[in-house]
């Protein structure tokens, strides 16, 4: 039987970016729902190049065979808070890289995730030489722990990461967890953003399948 283990942060009350109320109730209208409010890169979400490239693509326009298939998961233990993820930290995986591989970072940050200032403002980054590696070996799927691939708070380096990334259409996922759970060095990965039409990136359900 294969294993499924989800990825995606649940939203919840305080979560950044995130706002709940309710709009009906099952006494008063018949049924529950709610109104949600999500900004677009709350959670575990994915972006498009439109994040960073100006007329670069938008999430609907997302290339889904980039997000569904074969995936390295490459762990990274023991990093300090703004740590720099450079291409030796990938080990002996780096010699197997191949164009169209897909790749999710295992460095435990999501353990933080309530601690909003470790989580955010702490958080382990790609360096630029490792964003380029990325490029030239033709990967087309970066997904990481920390709610973003670079320091939020660098406006040039949150810009110039991205921007390398995104210019050569590498599909970006932040804000996953549960990589504890992952007990095999390549899963079957299924990442799925919402569909907003324009849009700069969106909250996604990812996850993995182990056989």
């Amino acid at each position: 039987m294969p294993r499924i283990i989800d990825l995606t942060l649940s939203f919840r009350p305080g979560m950044r970016g995130f706002k709940s109320k309710v709009a009906k109730t099952k006494t008063r209208d018949g049924w529950n729902a709610r109104t949600l409010t999500l900004y677009s890169h709350a959670g575990t979400h994915m972006d498009a190049p439109f994040h960073f490239v100006e007329n670069g693509g938008t999430i609907d326009q997302l290339d889904l065979n980039k997000c569904v298939g074969p995936c390295h998961v490459i762990a990274i233990e023991g990093l300090e808070p703004k740590a720099l993820i450079n291409i030796e930290h990938l080990g002996s995986v780096a010699d197997t890289i191949r164009p169209g591989d897909r790749i999710i970072l295992k460095t435990g940050w999501s353990q933080y995730v309530d601690n909003s200032l470790t989580y955010r403002d702490g958080l382990p980054r790609i360096s630029e030489a490792l964003a380029r590696w990325f490029v030239e070996k033709q990967v087309v799927f970066i997904g990481v722990e920390p709610p973003s691939i670079a320091d939020v708070n660098n406006i040039h380096e949150v810009t110039l990461i991205h921007e390398i990334l995104l210019s050569a259409e590498i599909v970006i996922a932040e804000g996953l967890c549960n990589l504890d759970q992952l007990s095999q060095d390549i899963v079957e990965l299924v990442a799925l953003p919402l569909k907003p039409e324009g849009g700069d990136g969106c909250p996604a359900r990812i996850i993995a399948i182990e056989r």
